[in-house]
Formats: structure tokens, sequence, C-alpha cells
């Protein structure tokens, strides 16, 4: 019915206007809402934290081509730099607009440290090209703020987050230890004393080092100074000390020692003399230092993998260029055999490596009670499998390993810079030594008995568990990385018949197992506290074999995450035949018919990824 307008509008018709205003108006307020919430949320996507994986294409790209004649941090820059040993023009420029600091720092304190195996990538892109760059400008303060963020109180992470978010470094001043590598041995000491005024009780410091990684240019020290006598274990603490607040005429920087490796990283010595500071400064408790630098290396050894990773990409990489060059007659060093061996088994090793920095990393976050093991047994056998295909890859440039500039002078620079970044405070001898004493409990209480690891451990992708750093423990309760070579053994043995191309890997997880069980047998023999047996020649052999299955476990249970991915590299068989078949070659196991077919996929992996710009890893990163 249509209302007469002469009369107006009447009660019903006045009822259907007031509801179509509350209608229109409902509308508008949705479509301002709906405007509000778009709003916010470009808002909130624009401030958003970059990825990980966002961060780490930024600083590769940042960075440049590594080759390219133009770059001004190319490989011509960076080897003149180094030969002056000075830092890189322009180097730590692009780490301070990357804010690399912030990745040293916890999440909540303010930085963006919150999965380990990330930190360890985002470290790839520096040290791809200069160790010296990388370590002097920020890893270094990584290893000294550790114990910091290990024992300390809030106060002190505080402090030390505020350091190194402003742009500062921190030092730090380790103890002395019998198989220590100084240059000379001398330590701090730091002996109660009462304080002028009403400032209290405190410690007077002194003391000298001569090898200090950034003793002049660091705003902070993480000092482990001498507090006892009683010749124990809790003779040392931790002191953390921001030079600003302590009197000037305390401090004295020594001369710098020049080095082969890293020649622009800063090793100096420091002297300190009669230098009153408040016991508030304690990290922890007084006589904690040993404790803490133990459980700080847990943190530290699983980072090793991922830095010698690195270096070796950049000499594979050289070698893989020289191998490519054109020659006349239209003949390539790819001809010779051995030259193709030598690329596929220094790949080999590289992607050995990053599984076992992969699980050493990610097994802080998911296995803290078992990854000691894990973290001694990566940074001890990396950097063995790095030297030993860097000695290989020598062969292959001949006279041009000896260049220090030009187009392969980069190889050079790695075989110096090398051995520097994975000697650390005790060197190998020492992850050994950590390892040993686990192993008959293993014998008894783990080795074909106990769980296996979670699938996590081995994922490239997976999120991880918050990371807290106070969880880790010295001594393993268990061998869950064992564990999953038996599982992965089984399901090789279940899946009948067999692909042909998984016959030959079925051969070596049985022969790794069949090892897991000698070494069972070995140390069964060793009563846990029977120090004699377990510092013997024999048992330090039996440590780096069991290091090795722990690597053909590590391959292993990464190949079986990455089996049902659909195209990944990882999940095809070649490269893990290949991988353990060099791995059971190293122990003298039981050997099948060599791989070649399996080589040669690998070998058209290292050229792929040559000219594609990928890098040897296990996660194939694009380059600049």
């Amino acid at each position: 019915m249509i209302a007469d307008l002469s009369t107006g509008p009447g009660p019903e018709d006045a009822e259907a206007v007031a509801a179509e205003a509350m209608v229109a108006e409902a509308t508008v307020v949705e479509a301002m809402a709906a405007e509000v919430m778009v709003a916010e949320a470009v808002a909130v996507e624009t401030l958003a934290e970059p990825t990980a994986e966002e961060r780490i294409d930024a600083l590769e790209a940042a960075f440049g081509p590594l080759f390219s004649v133009g770059n001004p941090l190319g490989h011509q820059a960076l080897l003149a730099a180094d030969a002056r040993g000075e830092v890189p023009p322009g180097g730590e420029e692009v780490l301070d607009g990357f804010g690399l600091n912030a990745e040293f720092v916890p999440r909540q304190l303010g930085g963006r440290l919150d999965r380990l195996d990330v930190l360890g990538r985002v470290l790839r892109p520096v040290f791809r090209r200069d160790a010296s760059l990388g370590f002097g400008y920020g890893l270094n303060c990584f290893f000294a703020a550790v114990p910091v963020w290990t024992g300390g109180s809030e106060e002190q992470h505080a402090a030390a987050a505020a350091m190194l978010l402003d742009g500062r470094r921190i030092a730090v001043i380790r103890h002395e230890v019998a198989h220590g590598n100084a240059f000379v041995r001398d330590e701090f000491e730091a002996r109660p004393v009462k304080l002028p005024g009403d400032a209290g009780p405190g410690f007077l410091l002194n003391g000298s080092k001569a090898v200090i990684a950034n003793a002049s240019r660091a705003a902070g020290l993480v000092v482990f100074a001498r507090t006892g006598d009683q010749g124990g274990g809790r003779d040392y603490s931790v002191l953390l000390l921001d030079r600003a607040e302590l009197s000037a005429e305390c401090f004295e920087d020594l001369d710098r020692h020049s080095t082969d490796g890293m020649r622009s990283a800063e090793f100096g010595g420091l002297r300190v003399t009669d230098c009153p500071v408040p016991a508030g400064t304690v990290v922890g408790e007084t006589g904690s230092g040993y404790e803490l630098s133990l459980r700080s290396s847990l943190v530290i050894r699983g980072l090793i993998p991922s830095i010698v990773v690195a270096g070796a990409d950049t000499a594979l990489r050289t070698v893989a260029r020289f191998a490519v060059r054109p020659r006349t007659g239209g003949r390539s060093s790819l001809d010779v055999q051995h030259v193709r061996d030598v690329l596929t088994g220094s790949f080999l090793d590289l992607l050995v490596s990053d599984c076992l920095a992969l699980v050493a990393t990610r097994a802080l976050h998911l296995l803290p009670e078992q990854m000691s093991a894990y973290a001694a047994a990566a940074a001890y056998l990396a950097p063995k499998l790095v030297a030993e295909c860097m000695d290989e890859m020598s062969a292959v440039l001949g006279k041009a390993t000896f260049t220090a500039h030009g187009e392969y002078g980069m190889f050079q620079k790695q075989l110096r810079d090398l051995p520097v970044t994975s000697l650390g405070h005790a060197g190998s001898a020492g992850r050994q030594v950590s390892i040993l004493p686990q192993l008959p409990m293993f014998a008894r209480n783990a080795w074909f008995t106990g769980a296996e690891a979670p699938e996590a451990l081995f994922s490239t992708v997976q999120g991880l568990p918050p990371l807290d750093l106070t969880r880790a423990t010295l001594l393993g309760d268990g061998d869950p990385l064992a564990a999953t070579l038996l599982a992965c053994t089984d399901l090789l043995e279940s899946e009948l018949p067999l692909e042909r191309e998984l016959q030959t890997l079925r051969f070596l997880a049985r022969s790794f197992t069949v090892e897991l069980g000698e070494l069972r047998d070995a140390f069964l023999g060793v009563s846990p506290g029977d120090r004699e047996a377990l510092v013997s020649p024999y048992a330090f052999a039996m440590a780096d074999r069991y290091a090795v299955v722990l690597a053909a476990a590590a391959c292993l249970g990464v190949w079986r995450d990455q089996r049902s991915t659909a195209g990944s590299f990882l999940g095809r068989a070649f490269w893990i035949t290949a991988a353990l078949y060099r791995l059971a070659k190293r122990l003298g196991l039981p050997l099948p018919d060599r791989p070649t077919a399996e080589e040669e996929a690998v070998l058209g992996e290292v050229l792929a990824r040559l000219h594609g710009g990928r890098s040897y890893d296990l996660y194939g990163s694009p380059l600049a």
C-alpha cells in the first residue's frame, strides 16, 4: 500500500522510517568499524618484525654479491682489508644498520634471540665473508653474555641487554685451565674487601691477560676471576663490569697481538690494578664461575658448526668456481674423477656438519637435559670434518691455494680463519672430555632401551619452545638421538619390498646400529667414576667413534623428516646414502658397493647450487 503523502505519515509509516534509519546507521557504523580494522591490520603488518628468513635474506642482500668486482664488500675488498689487518670498510656499518647485537639479546629483554638454530643461520652471511667481522663485531659479545643470561640477576640481564642494544660491546675474560689455548698463562683475582664510605662489601680486582677479544673496544667485561684458594671448582666467580662505572686509572690496555687467522679481529691485552668493584657485580653466587663456564659452553658449542659451515661454504664455492672455469681445448677440471670426488665429499661433509648444527641448537629447546653430549659432539666433529675437506680441496686448487688475492684468494683466507673460529677456550680435547663421562651411563641405561628424539629435533621449519638457557644440563640422563638411529634402521628394515635406492641405505644404517652395540659393549666394562679409564687413549678413540655415530643418526633424522616433503632435496635418498657411506668409511665399517650413482647426483646438486647462487648447507638459501 502506497501512503497518501498529502495527509502525512501514519504511525506504521513512522515506525518503518525509524527502522530504516536504524539500519542505515548500523551499516555506517559497521563500515567505519571495518575501515578501522583494516587500518589497524595494515599498521600491524607494517610494524611487524621481519621473520627469521626475511632477516637472513636481508643481511645477505646488504652485503651484496661476494664475487662481484664492483661490490665494496665483495671478495676483493675483503681480501685487501684482511691483508692490512683491518676491518673491511663499511662492514660494521652494515651490521649496525641490521642491528646484529639484537640477535644476541633474549626477546624478553628487548632483543630478537628466541631460537638458537636461527641465530646460527643469521650469522652465516657474515661468516661466509669474514670471520674477523663476525666474531669481532658480535659473536664474541654473545659468548660473553651467555653466562649473564644463564646465571645473572634481572638487574644484570637489563644491564647487559642495554649495552648490546645500544651498540656497545662486551668482552669475556676467561680463567686459565691446564689445556687452555692462551698465548700466556695469566688470570684475574678478586679479593673480598670493604669498599670506601657506605658502598659496603665488594672486591678488589687485580690481574692481567694478554689475549682478550675486543679488549679495548668493550664497554662491558665479563670476568672469570679467582675468588678462593681451596683448589677446587668453587675457586672462581664471574663478574659483570661496566668500564664506564669504574675508575679509568685501574685499567691499562696492553698491546694487540697479530694473528695469522682472523687478522682484523682485535686480540689485545688488559691489566687491572687495585680496582674496587661492588659485590653486586657477581653473576650468580660467589664460587659459581666454573659451573657457569661449563653451562655456558653448552650453548656456545652448538653454534660452532654453523659458523664453520659458513666459512667452508665459501671455500667450496671458490673451489667449484675454479673447477668449472673454461680451459683450452674445451676441457675442465671436472673431467678428473678426483676433482669430482672432492667436490662431492666436501659438500657431504658440510651437510653432515649442518645436521649436527641443527640437532645441537634445537636440542637446547627440546632436549635440554640430554643436549650436553650433542653440543660437544657437534663442536668436536664438525670442525674436524671441515678441516679435512679443506685439505682435500687444497689439492684441487694446487698453487692457487696459496694466493692471497684475486678470484681464488678467499680460499686462503678461509683456510687461515677456520681453525681460529672453532678453537674455543678448551679445544677439541675439552669437548671429548665432556662426552666421555656420559658414555658408561648411556651404555647401561639408554642405548637400545631409551625413547627416540622428537621429530621436531630434525626439522628445518618447525617452531620451538621458548629458549630457556637455565635448563641445559651438564650430564645427560639419556641418549634420544642414538634411539633415533635405531628407529630409522627399523624403518628401513620394515619397508619390504625395499626400493632399490634404499637398499644401500639400509645396509649402512644397520652398520651404524652394530657400531652402537659395540660402543655399548666397550663402555659396559667402564665404571662411570673410573677416571683413569675415561682419559685413556682408547676411551678418546671411542668418543670419536661415538661422535660419528651421532652424526649418522642426525643425518638419518633429517632425511626421515624431509622424506614426505614433495620435491625436497633433503628427502631424497641419494645424499643421505652418500653421506652415510662417507661416515662409515671413516670408521672402517663394512661397506656395500660404492654408491656412484648417488655421488653423481650429489655432484649435480653442487653444480646446481653454484650456478643458481644457493648456499651449501641444509637450507640452500639464496645468495646475493
